[in-house]
C-alpha cells in the first residue's frame, strides 16, 4: 500500500510541475467548450426579414408585430413580392414573407436565401415557429423539440466531452508511461518487488482523479455558462463520463505498451483518434446520413456510444435506462482494452 501510494504521489507532482500537461489537461477542454459553445455556432441571428402583406387584417398586424419583437429578426419593412425577390438576389435581406389574406385566415410563404442551406432551412423554421404563435398555420412543422431555440451548443457539448476525454486521457496515460520507459525508471520498478498491477494502478489513478476535476470544471461551464437545461439526469451523466474516463485511460495504457517514444505516444494519441472522434462518432455529422459500410465502421470508435448516450441524458433529459445500449457498450469496450492493455504491459521488457 506504501508503494502504491509513493507511485500516485510522485504522479501528482509530476502533473504539478509539467507545465506542458497543465497546458493539455486543463486549458484544452475549457478552450475547446468555450469555442464551440460560443464562437462555433450554427445558430441563426439577425435574420434580417422582409414582409409582404396583401391586406392588413388583425391577424397579419399580430404576425407582423411577432416578427419585429423577435431578438433573432431585423425586421426590414414591409414590401412587394417583387422587392423581396430583389432584396435576396442583392443580399439586402435572408429571408422574405409573403402574407395573404383569404376569407379572414391568413396564409403564408416563407422565400428563404438558399446560398447557404443551413442559414436558408434555420431561418425558415425560425420564422415558422414565430407566426405560429401569432396562431397562423402551420404546413409541415408544429414544434422542436429538446433544443426550441436551435442552440448549436446543445448539438455540440456531447460532443466536446466525447473528443476530450478520450484525448486528453489517452494522451496523458500514454505519454505519461512511455516516458518513464524512455528514462529508464519503468525497467527498475518492473524488475522490483512491486507488482506491474500495482505500477499501473498508481499510474491511472491521478489521472483519473485529475480527469474528475475536468468533468466537473466542464458541466459547471456547460450547465451555467451554455445554458444546458439541468435535470436530475446530471447524476447519470457523471457516472456514464467516470465509466468513459475509465475507458479513455485504458486505450492511453494501451497506446504505451505499442509505441517506444513520448512522440510516438502523443502522435497516436491525438492524431490517429482524433480524426475518428471528430468525423465518425457523430459530434459533427450524423452518423445515420453516413453510407453504411461507415456507419458499422462507426460502431468501434466509443465517442460514438458516449456521445449518443449523453445526448439522451443532457439535450433529452433522458434517465440511464434509455442509454442501457451504449453503456453496456462502453463497459465491454473497457473490460476488453483494459485486460488487452495489462497483459501486454506484463509481457512488455
Amino acid at each position: 500500500m506504501s508503494t502504491l501510494k509513493s507511485i500516485i504521489r510522485k504522479e501528482f507532482l509530476h502533473i504539478v510541475r509539467d507545465s506542458r500537461t497543465s497546458v493539455i489537461t486543463v486549458m484544452m477542454p475549457l478552450v475547446l467548450l468555450l469555442l464551440f459553445g460560443f464562437a462555433i455556432s450554427t445558430e441563426v441571428n439577425d435574420v434580417r426579414v422582409i414582409a409582404s402583406v396583401d391586406r392588413h387584417t388583425p391577424q397579419t398586424r399580430l404576425m407582423l408585430k411577432r416578427i419585429e419583437a423577435d431578438g433573432y429578426f431585423t425586421f426590414l419593412g414591409p414590401g412587394t413580392p417583387a422587392e423581396i425577390e430583389d432584396a435576396l438576389r442583392k443580399g439586402t435581406a435572408d429571408a422574405g414573407i409573403v402574407i395573404k389574406d383569404r376569407d379572414g385566415k391568413a396564409d403564408y410563404q416563407i422565400i428563404a436565401d438558399a446560398s447557404n442551406p443551413n442559414m436558408a432551412s434555420t431561418a425558415a423554421a425560425y420564422i415558422q415557429g414565430t407566426l405560429e404563435g401569432a396562431g397562423a398555420p402551420s404546413p409541415v412543422i408544429s414544434r422542436t423539440l429538446y433544443n426550441p431555440q436551435l442552440r448549436s451548443s446543445y448539438n455540440f457539448v456531447p460532443g466536446i466531452m466525447g473528443m476530450i476525454f478520450i484525448l486528453v486521457c489517452a494522451i496523458m496515460t500514454s505519454v505519461s508511461i512511455v516516458r518513464e520507459k524512455e528514462a529508464g525508471t519503468m525497467n527498475l520498478l518492473l524488475v522490483s518487488p512491486v507488482r506491474p498491477a500495482t505500477v499501473i494502478i498508481g499510474k491511472l489513478i491521478p489521472y483519473f482523479i485529475l480527469s474528475c476535476v475536468i468533468l466537473a470544471v466542464m458541466l459547471g461551464i456547460s450547465y451555467g455558462v451554455l445554458g444546458i437545461p439541468l435535470s436530475e439526469s446530471v447524476v447519470d451523466v457523471v457516472l456514464l463520463t467516470l465509466l468513459y474516463i475509465l475507458l479513455s485511460l485504458s486505450i492511453g495504457l494501451l497506446v504505451s505498451t505499442i509505441v517506444r517514444t513520448q512522440l510516438a505516444a502523443l502522435l497516436v494519441s491525438a492524431v490517429i483518434f482524433m480524426m475518428p472522434v471528430i468525423f465518425l462518432s457523430g459530434m459533427l455529422f450524423p452518423i445515420d446520413n453516413m453510407p453504411r459500410i461507415i456507419q458499422h465502421i462507426s460502431c468501434v470508435i466509443p465517442a460514438r456510444w458516449y456521445i449518443s448516450a449523453l445526448r439522451k441524458m443532457m439535450i433529452q433529459q433522458l434517465g440511464f435506462r434509455h442509454a442501457l445500449q451504449e453503456t453496456a457498450i462502453l463497459a465491454g469496450m473497457t473490460v476488453v482494452i483494459l485486460t488487452v492493455a495489462i497483459r501486454k504491459f506484463n509481457t512488455k521488457d
